[in-house]
Formats: C-alpha cells, structure tokens, sequence
C-alpha cells in the first residue's frame, strides 16, 4: 500500500496512517519474527519515508509495543460483558474460562506467543513488552478477588488465591494453546466447548470446603 504525500495530515488521516504502520507492523513481525522485521522494511512495504515513520514510532521496540498493545487490546472482552456478576461461582468461572481460552487461542495471540518464546532469549526485551501489558496479571486479580469473597462466605477452602488464581490460568489456557501451536493435535470444536466446564469442575473439586467430621 502506498501513503500518500502532501501537506500535513488531519488528525483523522493521521490516525489513519498509524493503524496502517501498526496492520504491517504486525503481519510482519507474526510472520518473519522481531530480528528479521525492520523498520525500513515497514516504511518500504507502506511506500513511506523514515521520516514520516519516526514521527510515530521511535525505534522497531516502540513500533513492537504498540503492536501488542492492540493485539491485546483487541483480545480483552467488551465492556459490555459481564465477567463476575451473579452469585453462582461455578457459572461465573466457566464464563472466565469461555472467554480466557478463545483469546489465548486466537490466531494474533497465538502467533505473538510463538514469537515470545522463539526470540524473547535473543531480544529480552520483548518478554518486557508482554509483560507491561499486564493481561495476565489483571486475570490473576480479578480471579483471586472472586476466590477471596467465596473463602470469606465459607463456600471454598484456599490459603492463597492469587495462587490458585494462576494455577486455574494455567489449567484453562496451557493445554489448548500448546495444541494450537501445533504441538498435539488442535482441540476440535466440541472439546473447547468442554473445556471450561471441565477445568472448572476439576478445580472446585479441590477447593470446596470439607464437611466436617462427626
């Protein structure tokens, strides 16, 4: 695609020209990796100038950043869908678990894992990058908090949530995303619909509060 040349842009137009950058951008690092994925070759597949690049991105790890900021950006929920309403802990988790698990295996977050764990020991900063964001850490919270209030009513035993926080993290997303990265067979359609209620069952089995003994 060529960028058009002329007098300086509206804010619309440049706004425009920066999710272009960013469309490249991420089609050529999830396709060719970090190392081999320049910002020249950016600016030439757009038809730019270097110039005209720098005004936005400084250097190839802010241009990085940004892109796995939309990535997930894009993978997080809307707004407008609830995450821990109701009071049922069982459905609440397996709502997570729904939404958790098709983000991790989304073919952008897929791919932006496959590059972390192929590059991040030659370019370290990029597992930095990652972790910035901070996705992983808010899921931890929020799923923590929601064990928090269950151990406080009685209804769950756990002496550390934000643990068992992690390891359900784990559990929803560590199997499928090995599979479709290729690694095992990918999980068919109705084995992901089982998935959350599975990891879900399986987790509250070793939470739920013990009867006493009489």
């Amino acid at each position: 695609m060529q960028v058009r040349r002329g007098g300086r842009p509206s804010r619309a137009a440049s706004e425009q020209l920066g999710e272009l950058i960013l469309d490249a951008a991420t089609q050529m690092f999830l396709a060719n990796g970090f190392g081999a994925t320049s910002i020249d070759a950016v600016a030439q597949h757009l038809r730019m100038s270097k110039r005209t690049f720098y005004h936005r991105f400084p250097d190839k790890e802010a241009l990085f950043a940004a892109v796995v900021h939309r990535i997930i950006e894009r993978l997080r929920p809307a707004a407008n869908i609830p995450l821990i309403e109701g009071a049922d802990l069982e459905a609440v988790l397996e709502r997570l678990a729904s939404l958790i698990l098709h983000a991790a295996i989304s073919f952008q977050a897929i791919g932006l894992h496959r590059l972390i764990v192929a590059e991040s020991a030659r370019f370290p900063e990029l597992a930095r990058v990652l972790a910035q964001e901070g996705a992983a850490d808010e899921a931890t919270t929020l799923i923590a908090g929601l064990l928090d209030r269950e151990a406080g009513a009685g209804r769950i035993q756990i002496d550390d949530t934000r643990f068992a926080a992690q390891q359900f993290l784990q559990m929803v997303v560590a199997l499928p995303q090995r599979r479709a990265m290729g690694l095992g067979a990918p999980m068919s359609a109705q084995e992901l619909r089982e998935w959350p209620h599975k990891v879900v069952d399986l987790f509250l089995r070793g939470c739920r509060a013990e009867t006493p003994r009489r």
